[in-house]
């Protein structure tokens, strides 16, 4: 009786036991080797947005300085009065154009009038008694030669004629004073250009040295900037300037034609002159520009974005996209300075026309991670297929 109720207690225990591992096992999920669990699947690769990659390309590389100013007309002119007088007319207003010899300004020119005729009859009577003694310095002279007077009396006759002459020279000068101020009251053009400023009106008085036009001519047209003394030995005559200007789409060309010999005081830098042809009259007087002077120039070079670089211990590497996976390539690198898009640094060694670089600094890059680019990458490393809201970087997804 023993031996059969031990039994029983057996049988119930080994029917549990199975009972609690059927309970165990159903509850671990099924393994399906065509989805492995998530400790067994590869990672995901880096996404990358088109503008994260930058291609290498051929093209012209600059070294340059910022350099930026005020414009200002080479050629510009302030018309003064030149003597006092009444204005009668004025005949030009700010912004027309005017070119050299035109007429201006009319003064009144009576008063100026009165005193050169004045100046001109005083001169017919000076002229007169010249005549007078020069026959009376004749006849003297004649008489001399026949011992008919004696040498003093001659030497009378000679100072009345000096004196005569003399007298002619000075009221000659006195007319061309007269004249000169006469035809003062006309004020012409003194160079071609646009009136930029008009001080006077009709009917005021004005003395002499009083501002009455300002003519600037923008044909020409130079832009003053500093330059720091530490880059001022980089700069010499004839270097090409691009300038940007607010409101004009392309930089405009010029070049540097005169360096300040002096140092400004207090900004301790050094005054450089860029002149700029303006034939269509574009650019005005004042307006700010943005430039840079090309110090150095590299045709047809290789290129990427300085910010693709990456130094460490004194070497340069950049991440390059290979077969679709992150390579740590050492480059050797030569100019640096500006392709007119971006800052560029020239590629001496280590990459090749059409590489693709990882363009900005994005942290340390895992060589030999997949990578995925989303949308197309173009030659300026814009993307044709993100969306215009994308926003760029590298994620693990």
């Amino acid at each position: 009786m023993l031996k059969r109720r031990s039994f029983w207690i057996a049988i119930v225990a080994l029917l549990l036991a199975a009972i609690a591992i059927t309970a165990i096992q159903k509850r671990k999920p099924a393994v399906n080797p065509l989805n492995p669990p998530a400790a067994m699947k590869a990672p995901a690769p880096l996404e990358f947005l088109a503008t994260d990659i930058a291609e290498v390309k051929s093209e012209d590389l600059r070294q340059t300085l910022a350099l930026s100013g005020a414009l200002r007309a080479v050629n510009q002119a302030v018309v003064k009065a030149r003597i006092a007088g009444d204005v009668q007319e004025v005949l030009v207003r700010e912004g027309e154009a005017v070119t050299a010899g035109q007429v201006l300004l009319r003064m009144d020119a009576r008063e100026y009038q009165g005193k050169a005729d004045q100046a001109r009859g005083a001169l017919q009577a000076a002229k007169a008694q010249f005549d007078i003694a020069t026959k009376s310095r004749d006849n003297n002279r004649a008489l001399l030669e026949k011992n008919f007077i004696s040498k003093n009396a001659f030497d009378n006759a000679e100072s009345q004629f000096e004196i005569a002459r003399a007298n002619v020279e000075s009221a000659r000068a006195a007319l061309d004073v007269t004249q000169k101020a006469l035809s003062d009251t006309v004020v012409r053009a003194p160079i071609s250009g646009l009136v930029s400023s008009r001080a006077v009106q009709p009917g005021e008085k004005v003395s002499a040295d009083n501002k009455l036009l300002e003519i600037v001519d923008l044909r020409s047209m130079e832009l003053e900037g500093a330059v720091p003394t530490s880059e001022i030995t980089s700069v010499v005559l004839g270097q090409e300037v691009k300038v940007h200007f607010a409101g004009i789409a392309a930089p405009v060309t010029g070049k540097v034609v005169r360096i300040n010999p002096a140092i400004q005081a207090g900004s301790r830098s050094i005054m450089v002159y860029v002149q700029i042809d303006n034939p269509q009259n574009q650019l005005k007087s004042g307006m700010f520009g943005d430039g840079q002077l090309t110090l150095s120039k590299k045709a047809g070079v290789l290129t990427i974005p300085q910010s693709a670089v990456r130094t460490d211990a004194g070497s340069n590497h950049v991440y390059a996209i290979e077969n679709g996976v992150v390579v740590q390539k050492p480059v050797r690198l030569g100019l640096r300075g500006s392709s007119g898009a971006e800052p560029a640094v020239e590629v001496i060694e280590g990459l090749a026309a059409g590489n693709q670089v990882v363009r900005a600094n994005l942290g340390n890059l895992r060589p030999g991670t997949a990578v995925k680019v989303i949308g197309a990458v173009t030659a300026n490393g814009a993307s044709a297929g993100a969306g215009a809201g994308a926003t760029s970087g590298a994620s693990s997804r």
